[in-house]
């Protein structure tokens, strides 16, 4: 299987500019390709991984990618799928930002091997040495107004007179054609890849190659990840989903995988992991015939928390995940614990109610807000609803005492099968 066949069953293939050559330039002797980010960030979130995992996947067939940071394109703004147009960050925060995200990214590329090691670069080391007269006179007569107005990020936005695009804005698609004409000059970068929303900044460079260059050159489109439900990829209600741990926790960063839609789940195995096309089949096989087992979601979430946080944080995630689903918490760890305090409601209960005599599970029950009242709280114990440290108990007079608590201080409290509370004494 080559690489664009790869691509293809994976559903990652979208446009090319031209296939059949493209198909015939690969097969000769691998490529120089490209994919660029603008750091608005100080880290990428899971948006940023489809075309990033794509130059790997080229990487792994042999080819030589570079990753671009936009140092320069970043403090300008891509008016592409954008409806609004980006606050304008500071050098220096681009600088801290670009510096944050090198690590994410070495756990996206392979940046040690010997044989064809990715690069990354950031587009501000070249731009910067241009000035705006000899930018203009070198690269922006290369250009037609009427040809970058048909543009579709640009159309869009002057069709929508409240926005409209700023000067700046427009200007972007002659720096990232600027990038596209600068690698294929110094680094015989012969094919930019990226969002499908990336088609017209991509031919652009191909045309500015053609012009000053009189080289050919080759565009790539992956498609706009999308969820079925329709709305948009990565986002939850507490917000982006990001690579960095102290922006979101591991746990976190697991549970935004294996919740995954059941319509969904098979796309993003093929989307963003490196598991081989049989083993996607016997999933897709397993997860038709039994969805509710959920292998094809613990597969997801297990290889995308795996290639991002490596396997050890993997294990404390899947295991604190477990213990939301009835798991044992005997021989936990704290810290695996601490993943789920904050995840779901928590109360406190001060520490002198747990003192000698105890206090009663069915008060803590409505102390806690699992139940309405005493008399409801005994009634669902008598229906063996109610689990205390994932034990189920079954005594109505059942007192809990200091000796509870998990390492000193939490009590796990659970009413049916999703209903927790973690109870935090003070």
């Amino acid at each position: 299987m080559s690489i664009l066949e790869e691509l293809k069953w994976r559903g990652l293939f979208a446009d090319c500019t031209d296939e059949a050559a493209l198909t015939a330039r690969l097969a000769a002797r691998p490529i120089a390709l490209y994919c660029g980010f603008d750091p608005t960030a100080d880290s990428l979130h899971v948006g940023h991984m489809v075309p990033l995992l794509a130059l790997r996947r080229f990487q792994l067939f042999g080819h030589h990618p570079i990753a671009v940071a936009g140092g320069a394109t970043g403090s300008i703004g891509d008016p592409s799928g954008k409806s609004q147009e980006r606050s304008l960050l500071t050098k220096e925060q681009i600088t801290a930002n670009v510096a944050a995200v090198r690590p994410q990214l070495a756990r996206l590329l392979d940046f040690e091997t010997a044989a064809n090691p990715a690069r990354l670069v950031d587009n501000a080391d070249w731009t910067a040495q241009v000035s705006y007269l000899d930018f203009l006179r070198d690269i922006g007569k290369h250009f037609s107004v009427n040809q970058m107005v048909a543009k579709e990020s640009v159309r869009a936005r002057m069709e929508d007179r409240e926005v409209g695009i700023s000067y700046t804005e427009f200007s972007y698609m002659l720096l990232q054609a600027f990038d596209f004409y600068h690698l294929c000059q110094e680094q015989d970068c012969e094919l930019q890849i990226g969002g499908s929303d990336q088609w017209g900044n991509i031919t652009a460079g191909m045309d500015l190659i053609r012009r000053k260059l009189g080289r050919a050159a080759f565009g790539l489109t992956l498609p706009l990840i999308t969820k079925a439900d329709g709305t948009k990829f990565g986002k939850t209600e507490a917000g982006a989903i990001w690579l960095d741990p102290r922006k979101t926790s591991v746990y976190r960063f697991y549970q935004f995988w294996i919740n995954a839609d059941d319509r969904d789940v098979i796309r993003y195995l093929q989307f963003f992991t490196f598991i081989n096309h049989e083993e996607i089949v016997a999933l897709t096989q397993a997860h038709e015939a039994n969805p509710g087992a959920r292998g094809a979601h613990r597969a997801l979430a297990r290889a995308v928390t795996e290639m991002i946080h490596g396997a050890a944080a993997t294990q404390e995630a899947m295991r604190a995940s477990e213990i939301l689903f009835g798991g044992e918490l005997a021989g936990v760890s704290e810290t695996t614990f601490q993943e789920i305090v904050g995840e779901v409601p928590s109360k406190s209960v001060e520490c002198a109610r747990l003192g000698d005599a105890g206090l009663p599970l069915t008060e803590l029950l409505v102390h806690a807000g699992l139940c309405p009242s005493k008399g409801q709280a005994r009634k669902d114990v008598e229906g063996g609803g109610i689990y205390l440290n994932n034990v189920r108990e079954a005594s109505t007079t059942r007192t809990v005492m200091a000796g509870d608590l998990l390492f000193g201080k939490h009590l796990l409290l659970r009413k049916g099968k999703k209903n927790y509370v973690v109870v935090t004494a003070r």
